[in-house]
C-alpha cells in the first residue's frame, strides 16, 4: 500500500497579468509558494512519494533547486512535464505512478495555505469512502447573467445556494479509480476543471470535507495580499 501526492505547478498564470514571473515560484514571507504545499504534505507524514508537474525545463530546474536548498530529497520526489491544460497535466502524472499506489492526492500548488490537518482528515475519509475533496459551502448570494461579455444592465437570475459548494484542493482518490476516470475523460474528450468531475464521469461518488481554514487559490494579483496575510498567521 502506498500513497502518492500529485502537486500541480504547470499553470500558465496568465491572470496574474505579469505581476510575478511564476506564481508558484514567487516568494511569500521569504518562501516560494510551492514550498508551502510540499511542507504541508511532508508534515502530515501520510504521503510516500511526490510527483511535481512542471511547465517547462526552466521551471523544473528552479523547482529542483528549491528542493535541494531545503533538504527535501528524502521525500521521494519525481517530476513530470505537464500539458496544455490542467486535466492533461493530471493525466500525465497519473500515468507514471507505480501500480502499487493505492491512494493519490491531487493538489494545486497555487493554494499555499493548505494545512497538514486538512490532509490528515481527507486521508481518513478517503480510506472510508474511496474519495474525498476539500471544499466549502457557498454562503454568498448567487446571481447568474446571460451575457459573459458585459455585466452592465443585466437581468439578474437568482440561484438557490442550498447545497452549493466551492471546490478546493487537495482532492484524494483510490488510485485505480481516478486513473480509470481520467482515461475515460481522455477517450471521450471531456472537459473537466477538477478531479471530482473526472471521477463523476464514470459514475463514482465523492465525499466533501469542509475546509476548516481559508484555502484560497492564488489566481490574480489581487489574491496576493490576502494570501500573504493568511500565511503570516500560520
Amino acid at each position: 500500500m502506498s500513497t502518492f501526492a500529485i502537486l500541480l505547478a504547470a499553470g500558465s498564470g496568465t491572470r496574474m497579468q505579469g505581476s510575478v514571473g511564476d506564481k508558484v515560484l514567487t516568494s511569500i514571507h521569504g518562501k516560494p509558494v510551492i514550498l508551502y504545499s510540499i511542507e504541508a504534505f511532508a508534515q502530515s507524514k501520510i504521503v510516500d512519494e511526490f510527483i511535481i508537474v512542471y511547465r517547462d525545463v526552466s521551471q523544473m530546474k528552479k523547482v529542483a533547486s528549491i528542493i535541494e536548498k531545503n533538504d527535501l530529497g528524502h521525500l521521494n520526489i519525481q517530476t513530470v512535464q505537464g500539458g496544455s491544460d490542467r486535466q492533461t497535466s493530471v493525466f500525465s502524472a497519473l500515468k507514471i505512478i507505480d501500480p502499487v499506489c493505492t491512494q493519490v492526492f491531487i493538489h494545486d500548488c497555487a493554494r499555499p495555505c493548505l494545512r497538514s490537518e486538512a490532509i490528515k482528515e481527507l486521508n481518513i475519509i478517503a480510506k472510508q469512502d474511496g474519495a474525498a475533496c476539500l471544499a466549502h459551502p457557498i454562503v454568498d448570494t448567487i446571481k447568474r447573467i446571460r451575457s459573459t461579455d458585459n455585466a452592465r444592465k443585466q437581468k439578474l437570475e437568482n440561484l438557490d445556494r442550498t447545497g452549493l459548494w466551492a471546490m478546493e484542493t487537495p482532492q484524494v482518490f483510490n488510485f485505480k479509480n481516478i486513473l480509470e476516470a481520467y482515461k475515460n475523460v481522455a477517450k471521450k474528450k471531456l472537459r473537466v476543471t477538477d478531479d471530482a468531475s473526472a471521477y463523476d464521469s464514470i459514475g463514482l461518488k465523492c465525499s466533501l470535507v469542509p475546509s476548516a481554514y481559508p484555502n484560497p487559490k492564488l489566481t490574480s494579483v489581487n489574491d496576493l495580499a490576502y494570501i500573504e496575510y493568511l500565511l503570516k498567521k500560520v
